[in-house]
């Protein structure tokens, strides 16, 4: 291996635990919360609140950072951020009370925010293409799998701290992102290439990129699909253990395989990308979600809720994500090459959001019913595929012949 890709094996890990901090700091500490409503003398509701700060802080944090980093580069802010998160994440460990956590969990969110949205813009400054294609798979994979493994590494880290031990695992994890950013990461947006003209012009790019209807296709295919994820994790733990059956050592081993099956697929997405096209490949991951999932609603509307049926067609429908995260951040990025920030603030923000939402919708028929669950999943699949059909037409990119043959007109002839 030369020098030249380590260095770029280098870069594409350290961008990747950029992007999963924010999954890292939802899930770690979620099997701590009858703990922490003990030791801090709350509510539920009010330790809720701790996760609910955290995702409006991640949501806004990447709406105002993104559009900035189009005006003043990459790596300052993404420095900043850093070094902000892991003052909070440490601020979060000693918190004396649920207030001032729920403070400090706003904070980590808004500067963890920097390293997710600028993570994707740093991308789309380098690579186009497949290639671009590939790194977002790498990133997006390692998000993707981050909330599904994220709540057992943090019920390792409790058992032996407690609930702020997740914290200062969260802060060395801010330690490993300062180090890497500073000598890792270098600048990709020169000056010449920068926004100029102040908050004005920063709101107009921000209205340039969504105003373009291919943008939002890919960005909906995307986001949508990250949602179907995340009612699938909100839900699974009743679903799997209240409704199935299972032990919590058969959960956390049903939990690893649909993450080992996320990431199988991931890793065959980069390496037909090539020959296959984005394109097509997130076409391919949205219908495969939607279809499984609407298996899945129809097996569980039956009546009983079967294992083996149930837990294939979960399997199937996770899988289909790993030809998505990766290949439609890609086309949308770019799109909008010339405003990436601004286009990672959007896709970033409009992925928590959903996920916020998302989440409680899962719990809405209580904990012993999975139609709930599925409709999530199958709402996310449609909406994902729906938006790819409607808004996508004829967008250009990068792959022309995978534009020739999905969307002829898209390419002009000779």
């Amino acid at each position: 291996m030369t020098q030249s890709s380590k260095t770029s094996a280098s870069l594409i890990a350290m961008l990747a635990l950029l992007s999963a901090i924010g999954p890292f700091a939802i899930d770690m500490y979620l099997p701590a919360f009858p703990q922490m409503m003990s030791n801090l003398g709350t509510s539920a509701a009010t330790v809720q609140l701790t996760l609910t700060a955290f995702m409006l802080g991640m949501a806004l944090g990447q709406l105002v950072i993104g559009p900035l980093s189009d005006q003043f580069g990459r790596r300052k802010p993404l420095l900043m951020g850093a070094i902000a998160c892991m003052a909070a994440s440490v601020l979060c460990a000693v918190a004396p009370n649920v207030e001032i956590l729920i403070g400090m969990r706003f904070l980590q969110g808004f500067a963890g925010a920097a390293g997710v949205v600028l993570a994707r813009a740093i991308v789309s400054d380098s690579a186009r293409g497949p290639q671009s294609a590939k790194m977002f798979s790498i990133m997006m994979t390692v998000g993707g799998i981050a909330p599904i493994l994220s709540p057992l590494a943090g019920s390792s880290v409790i058992a032996f701290t407690g609930w702020r031990g997740v914290f200062w695992a969260l802060a060395i994890l801010n330690v490993i992102m300062v180090i890497g950013s500073v000598y890792l990461v270098k600048e990709t947006l020169p000056k010449e290439g920068r926004s100029k003209g102040g908050i004005k012009a920063l709101a107009s790019n921000a209205g340039g990129v969504l105003r373009n209807k291919a943008f939002l296709g890919f960005t909906f295919a995307f986001a949508f699909s990250m949602a179907a994820m995340f009612g699938y994790i909100a839900a699974s733990p009743f679903v799997f253990q209240n409704i199935l059956g299972l032990g919590t050592t058969a959960f956390s081993l049903v939990f690893a395989l649909n993450a080992l099956g996320l990431t199988i697929t991931s890793i065959i997405a980069m390496k037909l990308v090539d020959r296959v096209g984005p394109l097509r490949m997130t076409y391919i991951g949205v219908t495969g979600l939607t279809v499984f999932s609407a298996g899945l609603l129809a097996v569980i509307a039956l009546g009983e809720t079967p294992l083996i049926p149930t837990l294939a067609l979960v399997f199937l429908a996770l899988a289909s994500l790993g030809f998505v995260f990766g290949n439609a951040t890609a086309l949308a990025t770019d799109q909008v090459k010339e405003h990436a920030g601004s286009g990672s603030a959007i896709i970033g923000a409009l992925q928590f959001t959903l996920a916020a939402v998302a989440s409680p919708l899962v719990g809405l028929a209580g904990e012993d019913n999975a139609v709930p669950m599925a409709l999530v999943m199958l709402a996310g699949g449609i909406i994902a595929l729906l938006s790819m059909i409607a808004l996508t037409r004829g967008a250009a990119t990068t792959t022309g012949t995978e534009l020739q043959e999905v969307h002829p007109e898209a390419v002009p002839t000779p």
